[in-house]
């Protein structure tokens, strides 16, 4: 299996860049080191906005005009969705813990949010509420999540202290869920956006986002 094309590799602007998401125009990333969240102009590669989280921003989606954002909060790693407004910040309304009180990474589809559950390989499909409505077994560990062209790709691995990572793609649009790894990611990585043409990711521990092409 090959590895990914590598694009760009560019200093991320806060340590431990964990989640990412692309709203059409910017890259937004949230830091698990600084609990803030950035947004990135991806030509410039400069920040337009930041705020702060109300817990480490463990996971990113566009919502509309929004984010979804899973933040784990308190000293017992309680896992919650909330929702973050550009230009406004953080609202109450809205928020809902996740289901199993567990879940890393986020895509949505137009319609369903979806949660990845790390280590039960799983991804849940919830509504407005949080309550499940759908879900989907996938075969790897799953550290990064989007949805394009609704078809999932995610990042994933079979054992995180390893550097063997990969791109998968899983297309659960016929009722029978079919997964596919499409390339080697020779890094840990952590999450998954995509900006129309090339898929972004973060090299946590490097403290580096990094583009590379679909393949």
């Amino acid at each position: 299996m090959e590895n990914v094309t590598e694009i760009l590799r560019l200093p991320s602007p806060a340590p431990k860049p964990q989640s990412l998401a692309f709203d059409g125009t910017l890259l937004w990333m949230g830091s698990i080191a600084t609990n803030r969240l950035y947004a990135l102009r991806p030509a410039q590669w400069t920040v337009e906005e930041e705020a702060a989280a109300p817990g480490k921003p463990y996971g990113l989606a566009v919502v509309g005009d929004e984010l979804r954002v899973i933040c784990s909060e308190t000293a017992e790693d309680r896992r919650m969705v909330r929702r973050f407004v550009p230009g406004h910040g953080f609202k109450t309304q809205g928020a809902f813990q996740c289901p199993d009180d567990t879940g890393s990474q986020l895509g949505y589809d137009g319609d369903l949010l979806y949660i990845s559950q790390w280590y039960n390989r799983r991804i849940v499909g919830v509504d407005e509420k949080g309550d499940v409505v759908t879900q989907l077994t996938v075969p790897h560990g799953i550290c990064g999540q989007v949805i394009v062209e609704g078809t999932f790709y995610l990042v994933t691995t079979d054992d995180e202290e390893t550097d063997e990572y990969w791109l998968t793609r899983v297309d659960a649009r016929n009722g029978s869920p079919k997964s596919e790894d499409l390339a080697r990611i020779p890094f840990a990585a952590r999450a998954l956006s995509y900006d129309g043409s090339k898929f972004w990711t973060n090299h946590r521990e490097h403290d580096e986002i990094v583009a590379f092409a679909r393949p």
